[in-house]
């Protein structure tokens, strides 16, 4: 099977599983940045990215805090999320190809507040949106109402290319995030402040995982009928 044809299976399969968001990005000259073996990552030059929107009902809910009902649908899209990359892995390699697939959320350096590597980062690279300014990726079809994971491989794939757009004049989240962490330039984004937010929120025993959701209730996308 060559590249087109890879691609086109792995969508496919994708989608069987209920995927919404489906993207592939050469990662061969940035898989350095990787926290994960150098011997592990040395073949695997492609990254498969995923996305399973949330559900509008959940996040509708939300007002100023997030809430207990968002966080069991957060924890439940994203073991959805590791159960797909796990099946589309195991898909990839009876073809012959190796794949490695890497949790929707985990982190490994609390300090740093890092994962084995930024899925939303991947995410830009592989077309599916841009990175906003409330510091996620952001979509045409979902905003950034949606949850992501990635598989590594390497099977032959043809790539996608990123998107010359941005949020344009939309600053909804920059007036509600509760944080006040949200600027109108996405680089002024300050981590330190939502961070401390998320703190907050768990310290008063509304989750138990650093999450809000505020920013994400409020950023919907703008074409969903681009999914179909």
């Amino acid at each position: 099977m060559d590249r087109n044809n890879n691609y086109s299976a792995l969508k496919k399969s994708s989608q069987a599983q209920g995927i919404d968001l489906f993207g592939v990005a050469d990662i061969s000259r940035i898989k350095n940045e990787f926290r994960l073996a150098p011997k592990t990552l040395q073949n695997l030059d492609n990254a498969v990215c995923l996305g399973v929107m949330l559900s509008a009902c959940a996040l509708s809910e939300i007002e100023e805090s997030p809430t207990k009902l968002y966080f069991h649908h957060y924890r439940t899209v994203n073991m959805f999320l590791d159960q797909a990359a796990l099946k589309l892995c195991n898909f990839i390699q009876k073809k012959g190809y190796s794949a490695l697939a890497i949790p929707a959320s985990q982190i490994v350096d609390w300090e740093k507040q890092t994962a084995h590597l930024s899925h939303k980062k991947l995410g830009v690279l592989a077309g599916l949106g841009w990175i906003g300014r409330n510091n996620l990726l952001v979509t045409k079809q979902l905003g950034s109402q949606f949850r992501l994971v990635t598989l590594l491989t390497n099977m032959p794939l043809k790539t996608d290319k990123p998107l010359k757009e941005d949020c344009g004049s939309c600053s909804l989240c920059v007036k509600i995030c509760p944080a006040a962490a949200i600027k109108h330039d996405p680089a002024e984004f300050d981590h330190i402040k939502c961070f401390e937010k998320l703190k907050e929120f768990q310290k008063q025993r509304l989750v138990d995982q650093y999450i809000c959701g505020v920013c994400v209730n409020i950023c919907k996308g703008r074409d969903r009928s681009a999914l179909s």
